[in-house]
């Protein structure tokens, strides 16, 4: 087998580094989480965290990135090969119904967001994050729409807003009642397509 060449081994570090910080910061949060913690559960010295992240506020967004990527896969997996707009929407339900209100995520979206109220750099970040959220949405939204030939009064980029405030409103109720219904987002969603409630 042949040697890893430097970038790729500096790769795979730091893809082990942010695979053991998320499950750190999703079983004991991030407070809880230290980067000499996140070091020995990868079995690496902490040199090898400050060589691939500047602080743990940084590998968080990475594993925020991480999380944000894989349910975005799920989303486009849960609606892949459905044939009308209300099957695509049964399936973005029942990934609602596996993911919405997920403890651990949630606290971990929440805790990091208060943390970084107070540092504009990293408000930004979070912020640019979000936006790139909102654009994959609005991109998926649109691609429906037209799909379909379903015409909104409102722009697609708002619709992607309200729903991604909905979902993560719906969120944090889920992960102090888990018996929220997930529908409430779906069936908005319907209302507003013109479908029926189920």
């Amino acid at each position: 087998m042949a040697r890893l060449t430097r970038a790729e081994s500096q790769a795979r570090t730091r893809e082990q580094l942010v695979s053991t910080a998320k499950e750190l910061f999703l079983a004991e949060g991030y407070w809880a989480t230290s980067l000499e913690k996140v070091a020995d559960a990868a079995g690496y010295s902490k040199g090898a965290v400050y060589s691939n992240f500047r602080n743990k506020d940084e590998l968080c967004l990475a594993v925020l990135d991480a999380i944000h990527a894989e349910q975005a896969e799920r989303i486009v997996r849960a609606m892949a090969g459905k044939e009308t707009l209300a099957e695509r929407l049964d399936g973005l339900e029942k990934w609602a119904e596996e993911t919405i209100g997920d403890q651990s995520w949630t606290a971990l979206e929440v805790e990091f967001a208060t943390n970084v109220r107070r540092d504009e750099r990293l408000r930004a970040e979070l912020a640019d994050r979000d936006a790139t959220i909102r654009g994959m949405l609005t991109d998926l939204i649109r691609e429906n729409l037209t799909e379909f030939g379903v015409e909104l009064p409102v722009p697609a980029e708002d619709v992607s807003a309200a729903v991604l405030s909905l979902g993560i409103g719906l969120g944090v109720q889920r992960a102090i009642d888990p018996s929220i219904p997930v529908r409430v987002l779906t069936d908005t969603m319907r209302i507003a397509l013109g479908l029926p409630v189920r």
